[in-house]
């Protein structure tokens, strides 16, 4: 009976298309519309893969010997403390008592968008070091951050010591193994102290000589990258050589 209902009022509701002009929807200008909207989001896409190095997507000799290891490679487990000094933020700010639309991340308990609610300004004494992962005690969110950075309650920041190397590529792969090793957590818990924290064990690729293989990490993830975006670039030239025909052809 509701189904019904909201179909007879459905069949009333009025809406605007383009028309000919015999008055009828002119369905040749809307499907012109959306072929010339896809071509110019397209060849933005493609002007982006290009600025980025993304259109390259050949693997290496190297990135392919990477890819081959990744069954053999040896792991070792090793304590977030041996890795980083873990740090109580410099100054926890609260969200209810500052203004965005400022020039600093502000880096907060939140999943999405690296763990920023918005841009601040405050003192820049207070800035946590960029290139360092935040890591929210009661969510068990982490981000790489790779520029300075405020938080709110409850975030530590884990400062790579001298011998780990950390980066945009390598931090993907220990926050992998962070997440892992995290996946039995119980949201809402803010058990995650500082001294705790430096216990928790992960499990990364390994050199030789027992220590974490970073160079393989930087590779690994380079060669994901272009695994990943070789269908997208695939995609792209097809769409781009289809529009180029039609308007050629036209």
């Amino acid at each position: 009976m509701g189904y019904a209902r909201h179909w007879s009022i459905a069949k009333k509701e009025k809406f605007k298309l383009p028309i000919t002009a015999e008055g009828t929807p002119d369905y040749a200008f809307m499907e012109s519309l959306i072929a010339e909207l896809e071509a110019e989001r397209i060849a933005e896409l493609e002007a982006y893969l290009k600025a980025t190095g993304l259109k390259d997507y050949h693997l290496t000799p190297e990135e392919q010997a990477t890819l081959a290891q990744l069954e053999t490679i040896r792991w070792g487990e090793f304590k977030l403390g041996d890795l980083f000094d873990i740090l109580t933020t410099k100054k926890k700010f609260n969200a209810s008592d500052i203004k965005f639309g400022g020039k600093y991340r502000y880096i907060a308990r939140g999943e999405s968008n690296n763990g920023i609610k918005g841009y601040i300004d405050e003192n820049p004494m207070y800035l946590n070091d960029a290139n360092t992962i935040s890591f929210g005690q009661d969510t068990a969110t982490m981000f790489y951050q790779n520029e300075p950075y405020f938080t709110g309650d409850k975030i530590k920041v884990l400062k790579p010591k001298p011998k780990t190397d950390l980066n945009k590529n390598t931090a993907q792969v220990i926050i992998a193994a962070m997440k892992k090793a995290f996946a039995s957590f119980s949201w809402g818990s803010s058990s995650y102290n500082v001294s705790i924290l430096k216990n928790i064990k992960i499990k990364l690729p390994i050199t030789a000589e027992g220590t974490p293989d970073y160079a393989f990490m930087e590779n690994f993830i380079h060669a994901l990258q272009k695994v990943v975006i070789a269908d997208v670039v695939a995609y792209t030239d097809q769409k781009i050589q289809a529009h180029k025909i039609l308007t050629s052809s036209g």
